[in-house]
């Protein structure tokens, strides 16, 4: 823990300050910190299958005129930082709600808004930018339904471009007495110059630990099953991973 806490301590700290700044601002947000272990990982040097953990701080929030959402990976902490298969990844998203922005109700049919999305995507010597249109979907117990459609400009290495659509939702529900979540995100990243065509997507389904002995929405475990096709937009590296993941809420 405390060469975890050496290395990764700026990251982290930089992080949290974001974190206290966007709930200053917010009508609501939640924050969670997340552990994940797979050990099908796709080695794209070797194409190799590799073990790996990942702790991740995730924060979202709503605020007058929209959302933010960010995340960050740390991937390995536990290994010499120096070493292939150790980094950070992250991306901050914020949306702006024409809705709230207006005043207006702007939802038809199953569209409940219509947003302007971004994104900034951060990770070990590249950063790229994102930015188009989304809408919210209104959809039975399914309090979370989003599809964002974006421009990509990818400003590290390469100087990539093409487009890029995202899905996410959160469908929580009961069995007996058991409460789970089923939620995840689809992203579809396409037409880029130097890049094959390429998905990930990551569903979950999470038992709410917590609430069996009386702390409800504290806790999740359960599983993430995370797929990529041409990981990185190399073409062929392929991959299915299963996951353990605990979640802590606050």
């Amino acid at each position: 823990m405390v060469v975890l806490l050496n290395r990764w301590y700026g990251v982290l700290l930089g992080l949290m300050i974001a974190n206290t700044s966007f709930a200053g601002a917010a009508q609501w947000s939640s924050t969670n910190f997340q552990y994940l272990y797979g050990d099908q990982y796709t080695d794209v040097g070797t194409n190799n299958e590799v073990s790996a953990s990942i702790i991740t701080l995730e924060h979202v929030n709503g605020w007058k005129y929209g959302d933010n959402f960010f995340f960050v990976d740390i991937t390995n902490p536990d290994r010499d930082a120096s070493k292939l298969g150790t980094g950070y990844y992250g991306e901050l998203s914020p949306r702006f709600s024409f809705g709230k922005i207006t005043g207006k109700d702007l939802g038809f049919g199953i569209v409940k808004d219509v947003l302007i999305t971004t994104t900034a995507e951060i990770g070990n010597g590249f950063h790229n930018y994102l930015y188009g249109i989304a809408v919210d979907l209104d959809i039975p117990k399914t309090p979370v339904a989003q599809i964002n459609t974006y421009v990509r400009n990818e400003i590290g290495p390469g100087k990539d471009s093409g487009y890029q659509v995202t899905l996410v939702w959160l469908t929580p529900f009961n069995i007996g007495n058991l409460s789970f979540a089923f939620e995840g995100f689809f992203d579809y990243a396409f037409d880029q110059d130097h890049a094959e065509d390429n998905i990930i997507t990551a569903p979950r389904l999470l038992l709410d630990l917590g609430k069996t002995w009386g702390v409800e929405g504290v806790l999740q475990a359960g599983i993430e099953y995370q797929i990529w096709r041409n990981k990185f937009g190399i073409d062929g590296v392929d991959e299915d991973v299963p996951q353990f993941m605990l979640k802590w809420i606050w």
